[in-house]
């Protein structure tokens, strides 16, 4: 690679495409490459301009991130898919530098990543460190719930929430994917190694962005006999010197708006905080990973992705 590495956006008019160029926007170490409006659907310019770049985003829906992966020829075109289409891929690296010591390696090397989704990136953040200290068994049954913006359904959602003259019911909290199987149960068990998908369904919320994945632990089915107090250590342990991942002191009082946890508190920031709740007494825990699902969630995500598999500094573009 000579001068400044090429970056193409492949389904910039969506959500994370649009936050994406945010990001970029201004980085002097980059050269973005556009598409003519009128040409977004021509399959041969956007061939052309895959080909062309040195990394590629794709924020299309899966289907569509498949055509655009067989797209690219050119052997030295490196792809973040920000899909559902190649998560659970093996021959694709999963786009969480935080995994482990070796994932930012493996991610420096990868010409194939598949960017994590919002809920799971919450949820693996909060329960990996677990499995890897031999707490959490892989044959455990886990419940967790999201709550999260309106955003992360995409620009119907957007639109219906922001239209004028939106139905009142609209301000209530509205759990979906009731049916269980929510399209990011599959990494979500995978990443963390469980047997079994964790029972999960999101709640979207009246807020534009936002999220929180909350996970209670079965007390009785951990493979070690653990505290509050023992977990939280597990986690600062295994995050220490993480810029972007920040676990609260046990006692959280400061970092709660009067005893309640404001999802939206990462917001604008590629920063994740994990909290640790429970009553000892009663042996229940639960916990709590918060970030932007448009930043850590998305577009931070794969900016960070980015920056590590071109050789830039990690967090250049991101705020913390």
């Amino acid at each position: 690679m000579t001068g400044k590495p090429t970056v193409y956006v492949d389904g910039q008019e969506g959500t994370t495409g649009l936050r994406i160029h945010e990001h970029l926007a201004g980085r002097e170490d980059l050269e973005v490459l556009s598409i003519d409006p009128a040409q977004r659907r021509d399959t041969a310019e956007r061939a052309r301009l895959i080909n062309a770049a040195d990394l590629v985003f794709l924020c299309l829906p899966e289907a569509a991130s498949r055509q655009a992966v067989a797209l690219a020829t050119n052997p030295a075109t490196r792809i973040i898919d920000a899909s559902t289409a190649f998560r659970t891929d093996p021959t694709w690296t999963y786009g969480l530098p935080e995994l482990h010591a070796r994932q930012r390696d493996k991610l420096r090397s990868a010409t194939r990543v598949a960017n994590p989704g919002c809920h799971a990136s919450a949820f693996i953040l909060a329960l990996h460190p677990l499995r890897r200290a031999g707490i959490l068994p892989a044959e455990v049954q886990l419940s967790a719930f999201s709550l999260t913006g309106y955003s992360g359904g995409g620009k119907k959602m957007i639109a219906q929430y922001e239209a004028p003259g939106a139905p009142p019911n609209l301000m209530a909290a509205r759990p979906y994917a009731l049916g269980m199987q929510h399209k990011h149960l599959p990494e979500m068990q995978r990443i963390t190694g469980l047997d079994h998908p964790p029972l999960f369904t999101p709640v979207v919320c009246n807020v534009f962005a936002g999220l929180a994945v909350e996970t209670f632990l079965p007390v009785a089915q951990l493979a070690k006999k653990v505290t509050p107090a023992d977990l939280r250590e597990v986690l600062a342990e295994h995050y220490h010197g993480e810029p972007c991942v920040r676990v609260i002191p046990l006692d959280a009082a400061a970092y709660l708006d009067g005893g309640s946890l404001d999802i939206t508190a990462c917001n604008g920031t590629n920063r994740v905080d994990i909290f640790v709740f429970g009553n000892e007494a009663a042996g229940q825990i639960s916990l709590i990973a918060r970030l932007d699902n448009l930043g850590k969630g998305a577009s931070g995500a794969a900016v960070q992705n980015m920056n590590l598999m071109l050789g830039l500094p990690e967090l250049a573009g991101l705020t913390l």
